[in-house]
Order: structure tokens, then sequence, then C-alpha cells
């Protein structure tokens, strides 16, 4: 009798538990829905993964779809309904793309309609209404496969010339570099809308609001691999852990690239790393492990969390080289920790000596309309020279650009218009001067005699001085 009356307690306590958790029904889909489709939540509950088992919807006789949350998910949080990749995410009726959905578990008595106009890839006014940025002529895609050796992958590679650069052959630019490249041109390609860079800085240029110009290099996400390689750290639940070598690979492999074939400023005065969420955690990463490279940092919506402890953990002991400029930005209600830990990194950086812009605009969303909206400060803040800079030239950073001929083992110097002559000194990972050589605009080093490895190059022009990464393998 009283083993009868337990499990019927147990049951009746396991019924109610169930109950407090929050079912989302999706009570129609699209027809062209394909027979046997898996559908997912991807959102901020679970670092939005586009497909994820642990949020997978359960496929029920009538046609509908339900997911029951797991019962970690405590608060209100953003998502999207995929089919398992950001290619195949819901959109609108007319299949524009939508704002994020938010649910708050526990509301409308635990369970949430849902209806699913269309899939971004199925729809036939998708083809007509997107008009591919990637076919104007200043954005480009560099490779369909770019070789990513120290990850042993390939990924798409965008690039974002500025309007003047074929009209002004010796003209070098800074470089932005990204993440999540799909977003970043080209709404065809996102899931939830692009940044509309190209259009921003063409526009900055018309208005003459940016005098210098600037070239962006984007890298697509990795799919089912973005969390782990935009974190060099673990997460237990999430993943993680290939962040380090995804950061060599934009140091050691695509930068050296895009100096050699592009007409770079390749001075770490130049050369800046920006990226949302993720992306903003692994560009502050970047900048703290390649100081040599970056000197401008964006970071937008920053996932700390998603590391926070061996975040901190790596950020004491490091300070930034002078001159380092960090932006950081984030809605205020994004989630209850994106802001507090954003303005403790801000903090710690500051302490450091680095450069730092702070803001946290009230109504931020963690999607690509804000980041869009935001970009423009940002690069301005963070790209546009000082007046006083400009005033005394002589003292701000060398516009030069400098890369390897790996083939016939020469760095070529490029000083600037006006120039004539400067100094080469490259330095071992012990500070020492391992070569020094005079050169002239367009001259070859010769570095055959330098082992394999990393080294740092310093480029003087009278009392002006610029610096970079060189890696020789």
């Amino acid at each position: 009798m009283r083993l009868s009356l337990v499990i019927l307690l147990l049951s009746v306590l396991f019924r109610h538990a169930g109950l407090a958790q929050t079912t989302l029904r999706i009570a129609q889909v699209p027809a062209a829905t394909p027979a046997g489709a898996a559908l997912y939540l991807a959102g901020s509950c679970n670092s939005w993964q586009p497909a994820s088992a642990a949020y997978r919807f359960t496929s029920n006789p009538d046609g509908s779809y339900q997911l029951v949350l797991p019962a970690s998910v405590k608060g209100a949080f953003a998502y999207k309904i995929t089919r398992g990749s950001w290619e195949t995410v819901e959109t609108d009726a007319r299949n524009q793309d939508i704002e994020n959905r938010v649910c708050t578990p526990g509301d409308k008595d635990g369970e949430l309609q849902l209806t699913v106009h269309n899939w971004k890839d199925l729809s036939a006014a998708g083809a007509s209404r997107c008009q591919s940025t990637a076919l104007q002529p200043n954005v480009q895609v560099i490779s369909t496969s770019f070789p990513m050796p120290q990850l042993g992958r390939t990924r798409r590679v965008w690039m974002y010339l500025p309007s003047d650069y074929a009209s002004a052959p010796t003209k070098r630019y800074p470089v932005l570099y990204m993440h999540d490249g799909q977003n970043v041109f080209d709404a065809c390609t996102s899931f939830s809308g692009e940044w509309g860079i190209d259009e921003t800085l063409s526009q900055l240029q018309q208005q003459g609001l940016d005098a210098t110009g600037c070239l962006v290099v984007a890298v697509d996400n990795g799919g089912s691999e973005r969390l782990n390689e935009l974190s060099p750290w673990k997460n237990p639940e999430y993943g993680g852990g290939q962040g380090n070598e995804y950061v060599d690979f934009l140091a050691r492999t695509l930068k050296p690239y895009i100096d050699a074939n592009y007409r770079t400023l390749s001075g770490r005065e130049f050369t800046g790393i920006a990226g949302s969420s993720m992306g903003g955690l692994i560009s502050t990463y970047a900048a703290l492990k390649y100081p040599q490279v970056y000197s401008k940092v964006g970071v937008f919506s920053p996932a700390f969390w998603f590391a926070k402890d061996s975040l901190f953990a790596y950020l004491r002991p490091r300070r930034p080289q002078p001159n380092t400029q960090f932006y950081f930005v984030s809605g205020t209600t994004e989630s209850e920790t994106m802001v507090p830990l954003m303005k403790a990194v801000h903090d710690t950086l500051a302490r450091a000596g680095a450069g730092v812009q702070y803001t946290t605009p009230a109504d931020g969303k963690h999607t690509e309309w804000f980041w869009k909206r935001e970009f423009p400060a940002a690069y301005r803040w963070l790209y546009q020279p000082d007046a006083t800079m400009q005033q005394r030239r002589n003292r701000g950073p060398l516009p030069y650009g400098a890369y390897l001929n790996a083939e016939q083992n020469q760095l070529i110097v490029h000083l600037p218009s006006g120039r004539g002559k400067g100094q080469v000194a490259i330095l071992n990972q012990q500070k020492q001067t391992v070569l020094r050589k005079h050169v002239k605009g367009g001259s070859a080093v010769d570095v055959s005699r330098l082992p394999a490895g990393s080294y740092e190059v310093l480029v003087r022009v009278k009392d002006q001085v610029g610096r970079q990464l060189l890696v020789k393998q």
C-alpha cells in the first residue's frame, strides 16, 4: 500500500514538473516543407546553433511540431526556427528576414503556438527579391574554398574594395577583418539580414566622411563548427576550443595572402578585426594574442559569457600595445550578463592602457539590423585619423605596405610616396635584431637566411615607425 502511494505521488510530481516546462508548438508550416523535415530552435538559449539535437522539434501525426524546452532554460530568450542550417531559416510571408522571436518560459500557460510562413531557401519570392551584393564590382568572393591549414578545412572568403581602388592604382588602404562573412555584405547568404558594410563604407566615401577608405575581408562561419572556431576555450555545454587555430589562420595565412595580393597598409596601426556575439569574443582574443597584427577591435554584443572565467584569466596578465583601440557596443536588454561582462572587459582593458569606447543603446537587439546601425560609428571611431595626428604627421603611424614573397624569400617593402628612403629591422621572438637594411620604395629585402618562424618587422622613415608580424614557413 505504501509503495503504491509513493509511486502515485511520484507520478503526480513528475506530471506537474512536466507541466511547468514550456512547450513550443508549430501549428502550421509552409506547404513546400519537405516531408520528414527536421525542425530546430536556434536561439540565445543554445548559442544560436541551427541544428542542436537538444532543441529539435518532434513531429506529430497531425502535421504539427512541438518542443518541450529543457528545464535548464531560464528567463526570456530570442530565437528562430530552422530546418538545420541558417540557409533554411524561417522567413515571413513575403520571404523577408524576420525579427528574432522572443520566448519567456512559463508564459502562455506553458504552451506557445507558432506559425512558420516561409523558408529562406524554398520560396519562389526569395529568388526574385534577392539581388546579390556580390555581383557589385566592389564586392567579390576571393575564394569559395580558401585553405585553412591550421584547421584542416576550407572556407568562403569575401573582399570589399573601396570605391576608388581601381582609379587610384598607387593608393594603399587599411584593412578590417570580420567573421560571419555570409552576413556582412549579402542578404541572400545571411540568415537574419546583412550588415550592409559595402553600402555603408561606399556612402561614407561619397559623403567625404572617409577620405582613406578601407578594405574589408570577411570569413564565413563554419556552420556546425562556428562555436568551436570562435572560442579558444571550451564551454562544457556548447563546445569551443578551436579559436586559437582560427586566429592563427587569420594572422598567419589569410593576412599574408591579402597583403601580397592587394594594396594594403599592412602595419598593425592600420589593421582591425571585428565581429558580433561569438565574433566579439574571438576578436577580443585575436587582438590580445596578436598585438603586433591588430590595433583596432570592434566588439558588438559579445558572447563573453561563453568562456568568461578563461577570458578574464587571459586578460589579467596582458597589456595591449600602445594605441590599441576597442569599441564595445551592446543593447542593455540583450541578456542579463552581456552588459556587465562587457563593462568588466572594458574596465580591464582601460586599466591596461587601451583606448576604449563603450556604448549601450537601450533599444539594442542581438541581431544584424542593430549591428548594421551601430557599425558606422564604430568604424569612424576606430579608423578615422585624429585631427591632432594629422597636424603632426611625422609622429603618426607610418603608411607603408610590406609582404613576404615566399617563393623568392624576399620581403617586399612599399614606402609612402614622397618618402624616398627608410630602414627595415627584423626582430626574432627574443626581440633581438637579426636583420637590418636600408630600403627605398619597392625594395626587396632578402630573408633567405632567416630560419622558419615568427618575426616582428619594424619599418622606419625618419621618426615614423610601423610594425607588423612576419611569418616565415
